[in-house]
């Protein structure tokens, strides 16, 4: 079977490519037309700001302070999400901040921010920091910075009106926001509970007390009045000065440790737990939590008190920002250890080795490229977060891009190709009489997939991660001429829809497992991006598309025989179809839930 097979599909890729080609310039062609339609097209809700960088604009290394860069960041997504609210709006929350370039006086700050999603109150807003330089041109990434914005009205509940994105890269920002927004809701109980379960070695006992700084050196303790031109128009201190204000002390804290000036290279996510207005006292605490070989913590606090209630003060804020000492050639510098009070001070210590391997984790999982990411990623409890979010969004992602290119139908099930990089992918597509969420709850469990497809010989449960996650093991028959069957391990990850328009989503991705090692009986494959997504097209009618992003091992199996649309994986594809249809009166008590 495997032979005729492959036969088949090689006959069918000169046919496939070459009727793509004539497609591709016919796209090509549709889509020159279109840019030039749109040549002027600028997102109503952008919003630019570009600032000369004044002396009195930098820090002691005649550099842009952080503090300031953030108050200007801060202002333009502001500005940016009362354009599309059309009311004021106040900073939620920010999510981590990575700083790849300083920004020296004389350059110019380029700052972009545009809402990219709405949700009932509250808005994602990205924004893209680039410094240049006049003289010689250049221009330099700084930063990429997301934030979260609530629109607030006196008197009426604000009901925010949704995006529309035109753009492929408006549309795949779209689609991952809400995986993000998924992502912040649990931030802080994810935190909390790796913390709680990260279990971190140090080598306190082994240091020499004589060569450490104790960390009580470094605390600072500073207060702020808000005055009126620190707010808005509503009275509402902006975010921007306090975190501004929180990055000044934490960086006199950072100094006094390495008795040197310091540069922030990053900022945790962090949520504003609650307004301040014109009149508070702000009451600003940072400490280093720990000093690592080349970076240390800085821990800050912020507290809000009336002149009346001192005694009574509110938590504003709190944030962990990362520093390093730079030597003349802009390399690291090697930094003391700090050494900790005994109780709360060992446990800051210890949780901020903690937040350092997930802080790690989240930056590689979460912010590197698609094409840079490992096709299996270790699973650990440090990382599951994370994981399920690149694993949904990559696959939203690869459904928002607009290259995509009908290589065949047959029987109303059509099928697409995109070539992009180094990948293949491809995208299969049909209408079932069935309902989106039946079908949806159908093919979240893997273990049901042998019904209708062959190349899934067993699927083993290995572990329910939580509702929406899972860990499967799968064998699958041997492919492409090879004599050892395939194994797999596989993250599958569903979504329900966040708003009117969203798929049902299960998304899938290899990770790997210490107690699932590769065995000399199976040849282990690897998928970096598959999975379903499901659109409710009317009652009881979903559109069902299956997606696959083939890597370089498996391209030529997949270019032969799922581009050439061979009638084995047609057969499969309509079998998918007959087991939903069979199955659907099965599942009323699930369906209540969804």
């Amino acid at each position: 079977m495997i032979q005729n097979v492959g036969n088949h599909l090689r006959r069918g890729l000169a046919s496939v490519f070459s009727s793509r080609t004539s497609r591709k310039s016919a796209s090509r062609a549709g889509n020159d037309s279109a840019m030039a339609e749109g040549e002027g097209y600028r997102n109503p809700t952008e919003v630019q700001m570009s600032q000369l960088v004044l002396p009195c604009h930098t820090n002691q290394r005649g550099e842009l302070s952080v503090g300031q860069l953030l108050k200007w960041i801060d202002t333009t997504a502001c500005l940016s999400a009362e354009r599309h609210a059309g009311c004021p709006c106040v900073t939620a929350s920010m999510d981590d901040i990575y700083f790849e370039h300083t920004i020296s006086v004389g350059q110019v700050v380029n700052i972009k921010a545009k809402v990219n999603r709405a949700f009932n109150s509250s808005m994602e807003v990205g924004i893209q920091v680039t410094s240049e330089d006049l003289c010689s041109e250049k221009q330099w990434n700084v930063c990429k910075a997301l934030a979260t914005f609530v629109a607030h009205r006196e008197i009426t509940k604000v009901k925010l009106k949704q995006i529309t994105p035109r753009t492929e890269e408006e549309k795949m920002e779209h689609s991952v926001a809400a995986e993000r927004r998924r992502m912040r809701l649990v931030y802080a109980d994810t935190i909390k509970d790796l913390l709680a379960n990260c279990a971190i070695q140090d080598d306190l006992e082994n240091r020499d007390c004589n060569h450490m700084v104790p960390a009580e050196k470094t605390r600072v303790e500073s207060v702020e009045l808000v005055l009126p031109p620190h707010a808005n128009h509503q009275g509402n201190t902006f975010g921007g000065q306090i975190m501004a204000w929180m990055e000044n002390v934490a960086t006199i804290a950072a100094s006094r440790l390495c008795c040197a000036h310091p540069t922030l290279k990053a900022i945790e996510m962090f949520h504003f737990r609650g307004p301040s207005q014109v009149g508070d006292r702000l009451v600003l605490k940072a400490i280093v939590n720990n000093a690592f070989k080349h970076s240390m913590e800085v821990g800050v606090c912020v507290e809000a008190y009336r002149q009346q209630a001192e005694t009574h003060r509110r938590h504003i804020n709190s944030a962990f920002m990362t520093f390093v000492v730079l030597d003349a050639d802009d390399q690291p510098q090697l930094l003391p250890w700090i050494r900790p009070q005994p109780g709360d001070g060992e446990r800051r210590y210890r949780e901020a080795s903690a937040r350092k391997k997930i802080r790690l984790d989240r930056k590689y999982i979460v912010s590197c490229k698609q094409t840079e990411v490992p096709l299996s990623v270790p699973w650990d409890p440090s990382n599951q977060v994370y994981l399920s979010y690149n694993n949904v969004s990559s696959l939203r992602m690869l459904v928002a891009k607009d290259n995509w290119v009908l290589s065949s139908e047959i029987n109303q099930v059509r099928l697409y190709t995109l070539e992009d990089d180094k990948f293949l992918s491809f995208h299969m597509e049909m209408v079932v009489h069935v309902d989106a969420a039946q079908a949806f709850l159908l093919l979240s469990d893997l273990r049901r997939r042998p019904e209708w497809d062959k190349h899934y010989r067993s699927v083993e449960l290995v572990q329910q991660v939580d509702e929406d996650d899972a860990i499967y093991h799968v064998t699958s028959p041997a492919l492409g001429g090879h004599t050892k069957p395939q194994d797999f391990v596989i993250l599958a990850s569903r979504r329900k829809p966040c708003d009117n328009g969203d798929p049902y989503v299960i998304a899938l991705r290899s990770v790997t497992l210490p107690t699932h090692q590769e065995t000399p009986e199976y040849r282990r494959g690897e998928t970096l991006c598959s999975g379903f997504c499901f659109w409710r097209e009317g009652d009881q009618l979903t559109k069902v598309s299956y997606y696959n992003q083939a890597t370089p091992g498996v391209l030529n199996y997949v270019t032969t025989n799922v581009a050439g649309l061979s009638s084995e994986f047609y057969t499969t594809f309509k079998a998918c179809e007959q087991f939903l249809l069979d199955n659907r009166n099965d599942l009323a008590p699930s369906l209540q839930t969804l």
